[in-house]
Formats: C-alpha cells, sequence, structure tokens
C-alpha cells in the first residue's frame, strides 16, 4: 500500500471531502444537484491542473448508479472511443440513464476523434464527462461544445491548501507513522501553485526524504529539498505552467535570451507548439499593445505558419516570434483601459446612450429627437468636430491612457491635438 502515491491516497471519494470549489459542489449548486437527483448532462470540466477534475469524474462514478467508461485523450484512439460508444449502445435499455464517459484531457483529441463523439452525445446514447486544461473555446470542436455546459473549476485558496495539508497529515495511514510538524506553509504553497496533487507530492518528498521520526517542515527544508529534487520539463507533469509563466514573463520583461532558453526547454519537453504560439498572440496584445501593434500581426502569423507545418521546422518561427516580442516596446494601455471601463460598466450599469448618438430609422424616433444635433465629422476640417460621445455621467472620462512609449506618445499628441484638455494625460 505504500507504493500509492500520497495524492492518490488522499483523492477524495465524495462531495463533502471535496477541496474548493463551492460554486460547483456547495449546497445548492449546479454538480451537486446533478449528483442528488441522479440528472447529469453532458459538460466539460476546464482548469488548471491539481483542482479537481479527475476527482469530480470518479465520484460521479463512485455515486451513479450506471455504467461509467474512461479514456484518457494522451493513449486512446478513434477505434477505442468507437468501441466504448458500442459498449455503452449494447448495456442501455429503454428507460434506463445513459452511461457516462469520462475523457481526461479532452483537449488532445483531434477532430476526427472529437466527431466520432458527436452522434453518441447528441442521440444520447453516452453523457460525456470531459476534462480540460485548455480553453473549449479553442479546443473543442463547435457542435461538440454546443452540447456541453462548461464549468470552470479554479485554483484553491491558501486557506483551502493549508487545511487540506493538516488534514492529510492528521488521517493518512503512512505519515500517521512519524511525528510531523507543518511550522511553515509559505513554500509549499508558492510552489504548488495551487495544484492539490502538486502539494502533496512536495509533502511527499519532503517527509520521505527525512530518515527521523520527527519531522519539522519549514520554509528552508522544501526549499533545500527542492533544489536537490530539480523536476524536469514535462508537458503532462507538474512544471507545464511553471515553464510557460517563465517564458512569458521574459518576453514581458524584455530578455530575449531567457525567453529563447524557456522556448527550448518546452520543445525539448515536447510541448505542443500550437499552445505556445497561442500564448504568444494573447501577450503580443497585452503586454506590447499599442507600443508596437505590428507585434501582434507577427504573433498571429506565426499561430498560422504552425498550424500549417508544425514541427521541428516551427522552432524557428517559435524563436523569431518570442525575440521580436521580447525586444519590442512594451504597453498594457489597451489591457487596462478595457478592464477599466468593464469595471465602470458594472459599477454604473446600463447608462443611457446620448439622443445625439441614437440611431433613428423611423419617423416617429427622428421626432422625439434621436440623431438630432449629431455632426458628421468627415464634414470638418481634419475630419473632426467636438461632441460628446460619452454618456452624460462619464464625460470627460479616461479610460485609454498613451503610455511612454514613442509609438503612443504620437497617439497622445495627436488626441490632445484633437481634444485640447478633455482626455489630457502625462505621457
Amino acid at each position: 500500500m505504500n507504493n500509492i502515491p500520497l495524492a492518490e491516497r488522499m483523492r477524495p471519494k465524495n462531495l463533502d471531502d471535496f477541496i474548493g470549489q463551492a460554486h460547483l459542489v456547495g449546497k445548492g449548486a449546479v454538480i451537486r444537484n446533478m449528483l442528488e437527483t441522479g440528472r447529469i448532462v453532458s459538460f466539460i470540466l476546464w482548469g488548471p491542473p491539481g483542482v479537481g477534475k479527475t476527482t469530480l469524474a470518479q465520484i460521479i462514478a463512485n455515486t451513479q448508479n450506471r455504467p461509467f467508461y474512461q479514456l484518457s485523450a494522451v493513449t486512446s484512439g478513434v477505434k477505442d472511443v468507437r468501441e466504448t460508444i458500442e459498449k455503452a449502445k449494447n448495456q442501455r435499455f429503454f428507460n434506463s440513464p445513459s452511461p457516462i464517459l469520462f475523457i481526461d484531457e479532452i483537449h488532445r483529441f483531434s477532430k476526427s476523434q472529437q466527431d466520432s463523439l458527436l452522434g453518441a452525445v447528441e442521440k444520447g446514447i453516452v453523457t460525456l464527462i470531459g476534462a480540460t486544461t485548455e480553453n473549449p473555446s479553442f479546443e473543442v470542436i463547435s457542435p461538440l461544445l454546443s452540447r456541453c455546459q462548461v464549468y470552470i473549476l479554479e485554483n484553491h485558496n491558501r486557506t483551502d491548501l493549508e487545511a487540506f495539508l493538516k488534514k492529510v497529515i492528521l488521517k493518512d495511514f503512512v505519515l500517521k507513522q512519524k511525528n510531523i510538524e507543518l511550522k511553515e506553509t509559505e513554500a509549499l504553497l508558492q510552489h504548488s501553485g495551487g495544484d492539490v496533487r502538486k502539494l502533496l507530492n512536495l509533502l511527499e518528498l519532503i517527509i520521505n526524504a527525512d530518515t527521523e521520526e520527527t519531522v519539522s517542515i519549514t520554509n528552508d527544508l522544501v526549499i533545500n529539498r527542492l533544489q536537490r529534487n530539480l523536476v524536469q520539463y514535462d508537458k503532462d507533469g507538474e512544471m507545464h505552467y511553471d515553464i510557460i509563466s517563465a517564458f512569458i514573463k521574459s518576453i514581458r520583461g524584455s530578455d530575449p535570451n531567457a525567453a529563447v532558453y524557456w522556448l527550448a526547454r518546452m520543445i525539448s519537453g515536447g510541448e505542443d507548439a500550437k499552445f505556445i504560439a497561442r500564448r504568444l498572440v494573447v501577450l503580443a496584445a497585452e503586454d506590447i499593445g499599442l507600443a508596437n501593434p505590428n507585434a501582434l500581426l507577427l504573433a498571429n502569423a506565426c499561430f498560422d505558419v504552425i498550424s500549417k507545418i508544425g514541427m521541428p521546422e516551427g522552432r524557428i518561427v517559435l524563436s523569431e516570434t518570442a525575440i521580436y516580442l521580447a525586444t519590442s516596446p512594451k504597453s498594457n494601455s489597451a489591457y487596462s483601459a478595457i478592464d477599466m471601463a468593464l469595471s465602470f460598466v458594472q459599477k454604473t450599469g446600463n447608462l443611457s446612450v446620448p439622443l445625439h448618438l441614437r440611431n433613428a430609422p423611423t419617423k416617429l424616433m427622428k421626432e422625439i429627437g434621436y440623431g438630432k444635433d449629431y455632426k458628421y465629422a468627415h464634414s470638418f476640417e481634419n475630419n473632426f468636430v467636438e461632441q460628446e460621445f460619452l454618456p452624460a455621467e462619464l464625460s470627460g472620462q479616461i479610460f485609454y491612457a498613451p503610455q511612454n512609449n514613442s509609438a503612443e506618445k504620437k497617439i497622445n499628441d495627436f488626441l490632445n491635438f484633437l481634444w485640447k484638455n478633455k482626455y489630457k494625460t502625462d505621457a
């Protein structure tokens, strides 16, 4: 029994032992209601590693009185899917609930593999539960996605993780054989990043490395043990998100050498090139933005080329794009602008559109003032005339603030020329 990893020994068997995700499994929440009523619809669990996706599927398997099949997208092909669907079809009788098919890492299924699922889900031959660490909007075909609910799982918070650590130390039959003192948790929590499986693997690594009966867990002990047990990059393992994080932060920090190093780590580990390229597209918009709008064009072209030629030649395109983005001026002004505007919308609600900006397709609308006094910009010098475009309550509010780079300095000068002091900033 000692050969079973701690993370597996402590995997929750029911919802009452499940960690966090109260928005899904708490009292009155959607997944708890499904389990309590037995009326389970097809759904996809989307979230980072170690937050309970597979555990939820196994709890469903333990509590539901219906056939349960499990496939891994890493090892299963179209043939496996079709054979499983055929078994499910033969096991369903009259009005009995459909068997449940759980597919782990469903984002790794190709289009043809997902197509092979579609008919069975559509006809109710199986109820599909998928688990993914990737955005289903990108990785799951639209016809299949439209037949599934998507539930988002969140990283665990510190309170939940600390409580779970104490519970593990008290209840696990192997750990109870030692006197374990949990003096500090910061290093454990920091290196696990909200991933319960990673947290328990770290705890087990530290305890197994100590031959003493009493183990005092401190931040220094954790850091020293980790330095002696450096984990190689594994696209299916714990370092997946750590490496991509280092890659993105190196580019954001304008360090092309570090960016190429972390890129090489991912390529050597067999990371999906499209996974890397997608994140470069997001980074180009979020961190470079208007300081160099060509960055987004290049990142998008990179994703397109990777989709066409794949690897190993794709490594050159990824390297070119990573270096270009790392050496580009940085600005998050567009990112900040939309988030600030969304915050204002949440606070202020549906403010009225000024009458002069409203559409007036009917005679009655024109008569009551819709569109009246609107000034057509192209009829004026420099294709501009000052008028109010925001709701009256927000007049003069600045959402977009140009930052201190050459491209946005020109934008700032242009806006100040047009609007004088109305939207003046210090860029």
